[in-house]
């Protein structure tokens, strides 16, 4: 049999990643809304706006965490129909306008149910391509996320000027629901079996309680998407505040929009390419794209340089996503694929949550052009991690010591 003509666009494929994208984009919609929804409506100061924001962040690294156990208990359909059902619920109480610590809680709870269905879509969709079409189907899969982390916040800031929060919270909720009917017309596959001399022998060595939680192979391109990721987070949480202060709001509002373009232009030849060369020959300029583009925001004068440093910053970050994820999942056997989706977003979101506090912090010292040129230098370090971590040993077949 042909393996190169395995079919990728099934329809298990388009409609997982159908859902991931809806769930992420109500995930980076309501980052933006809560901040104001909390200060306006609740009272509550800039700090604990941002903490209700970010507490969101916390719940979805709990959900990754637990989520392996579930899946051995459970099965992937049910834990994924847990976790969206929870998610549903938990996008209802944003209904009930009581205070910011009910506010918390919810958020908390709301990224908790995420955190467990996005981890098991990510698990999922690694089972159902084609081995020989892994870079190029991770790579459509993770540009659904990137796309709702670019159109989301777009939304975000189009409804708070057109409709009252309550309407945004009922568009939050039919999303999930028609995510959550979704689910029901997936046809999950079942883990091949495996033999059981073979099964205990894996399962024998239990080093430590971490590896109940934490895929040890997935580790060194997880801390290297950590890192990248914290650079990011300079981006998505300050480009609006950036852009007010050299007078481009207006240029800003398309930026992610720019953003969202040149990850679709890209998509169909960096995925591809990575199958038949490898990894290193698409995200070394991956890397130089996304130095690029923070060096050109921190220079920005124009509304065409702004733009062109979104673009290359989606031809950046936007592949870098993908092909770590993509790094994370390629050695590792079927049964512990969700617990590696879940170790690679759990670096992934902790920077992009995490980042802005540290970043923030920061910009008591230092304007936000600086921000972004020291976050270019950064992306410079990051390549010699990689490099360090895994390119060396991609390129040449054994680890640098």
């Amino acid at each position: 049999m042909n393996t190169e003509k395995q079919p990728l666009w099934t329809q298990n494929f388009i409609l997982i990643s159908a859902i991931n994208f809806q769930i992420v984009l109500i995930f980076y919609l309501l980052i933006i809304v809560i901040v104001s929804y909390s200060t306006e409506k609740l009272g509550a100061s800039t700090a604990q706006a941002g903490l209700v924001s970010g507490i969101f962040i916390v719940g979805i690294l709990i959900g990754r965490l637990i989520v392996s156990r579930l899946l051995k208990k459970l099965g992937r359909k049910t834990t994924l129909l847990i976790g969206l059902t929870g998610f549903l619920l938990s996008s209802g109480l944003y209904f009930l306008n009581v205070d910011v610590v009910f506010l918390s809680l919810v958020r908390f709870t709301h990224g908790f149910m995420l955190g467990i269905a996005a981890t098991v879509l990510g698990t999922i969709i690694a089972q159902i391509i084609p081995l020989t079409r892994r870079g190029e189907g991770i790579g459509y899969y993770s540009m659904s996320a990137t796309l709702g982390t670019a159109i989301g916040p777009f939304l975000a800031i189009w409804l708070m000027e057109h409709i009252q929060y309550q309407s945004i919270f009922m568009i939050s909720s039919a999303i999930t629901f028609c995510c959550l009917i979704t689910t029901f017309v997936l046809k999950i596959p079942e883990l091949p079996a495996q033999n059981s001399d073979v099964q205990a022998h894996k399962e024998a060595p239990k080093n430590s309680w971490i590896s109940e939680f934490i895929e040890k192979s997935a580790l060194p391109i997880s801390l290297v998407m950590l890192l990248v990721a914290i650079c990011y987070s300079s981006v998505l949480s300050f480009i609006n505040f950036y852009a007010k202060e050299i007078n481009l709001l207006p240029a800003a509002s398309f930026f992610f929009l720019t953003f969202a373009v040149a990850i679709l232009l890209s998509r169909p030849f960096t995925g591809p390419l990575m199958d038949r060369k490898g990894e290193n020959i698409v995200i070394l300029p991956a890397f130089i794209f996304m130095t690029l583009a923070l060096y050109l925001l921190s220079q920005a004068h124009s509304s065409f340089m702004l733009l062109l440093s979104a673009f290359f910053m989606g031809l950046g970050f936007g592949n870098i996503q993908s092909i770590c994820q993509t790094i994370a999942l390629k050695n590792v056997p079927l049964e512990r694929m969700g617990l590696a989706t879940s170790t690679f977003f759990i670096f992934l979101e902790a920077g992009l949550g995490f980042g802005p506090f540290f970043l923030g912090k920061s910009l008591d010292y230092i304007s936000y052009s600086q921000l972004y040129g020291y976050s270019a230098v950064a992306i410079i370090f990051c390549i010699v991690v990689y490099f360090i971590l895994h390119g060396y040993q991609s390129m040449f077949g054994k680890p640098l010591h």
